[in-house]
């Protein structure tokens, strides 16, 4: 399936899909719930632009390598180039929107290849791994330290987060990413998912939002 940015309203947002750019272990408490250490820095990864697919009526997960966990996360459209260590008006001037986001990992593929010390792209990086919602305009958000992300299971609130809570906040992060390489028009941040992740199994249905602004509903095929 093809994926194109778009705000809410339909309207496209002319960037090229670029790099999805992750911070793992950004929310104590889901560090804990997989019994990780929690980071002094962030810890990044990053997934291809091929692995990303709209959030729509439904997305496909695998089958045959083991459980796939859902990971909801608050994303950052990246619209201006972004390099060094901006100032926070060259941050926030950088920012396009922002919408919730899938962050889905196979799990037991993940625990193996850190059992290894080996990188973990093979566990985040398989198609369709990156289900990215509509954005909406930055300005739709009045305090990025006061995010909220929501996600719900089959009616059963599993997920329920803010950026308040997260151990490198929206601004600082994006600076650190941009301190290590340059982020593009197009590109994306995943900002750490909260406490609550869990396997999708075929038939779900996911409550997906931030919370007050955005909210969408989709399905496992």
């Amino acid at each position: 399936m093809s994926y194109q940015h778009h705000y809410t309203d339909g309207t496209p947002i002319h960037f090229p899909l670029g790099k999805v750019v992750c911070v793992g272990r950004n929310y104590a408490e889901h560090a804990k719930e997989l019994n990780n250490e929690v980071p002094s820095e962030p810890l990044l990864f990053i997934k291809p632009g091929s692995c990303t697919v709209p959030l729509e009526e439904a997305f496909s997960i695998p089958h045959d390598r083991g459980e796939v966990h859902y990971e909801a996360e608050i994303a950052v459209l990246i619209g201006k180039p972004l390099s060094t260590k901006p100032n926070d008006e060259e941050l926030l001037d950088a920012i396009s929107g922002f919408a919730p986001a899938l962050d889905l990992t196979l799990r037991e593929v993940q625990a193996r290849l850190k059992e290894k010390g080996h990188p973990w792209e093979i566990a985040k990086s398989f198609d369709g791994a990156c289900v990215l919602a509509p954005f909406v305009p930055r300005d739709s958000i009045e305090d990025l330290g006061d995010i909220g992300i929501r996600l719900s299971l089959n009616g059963e609130r599993r997920q329920d987060g803010n950026s308040r809570d997260m151990l490198t906040p929206i601004l600082p992060l994006i600076r650190y990413i941009a301190g290590h390489f340059s982020l593009l028009p197009g590109d994306v941040v995943l900002t750490g998912t909260p406490a609550g992740v869990g396997p999708l199994q075929v038939g779900d249905r996911l409550d997906l939002e931030l919370v007050g602004v955005a909210q969408f509903t989709t399905r496992v095929i």
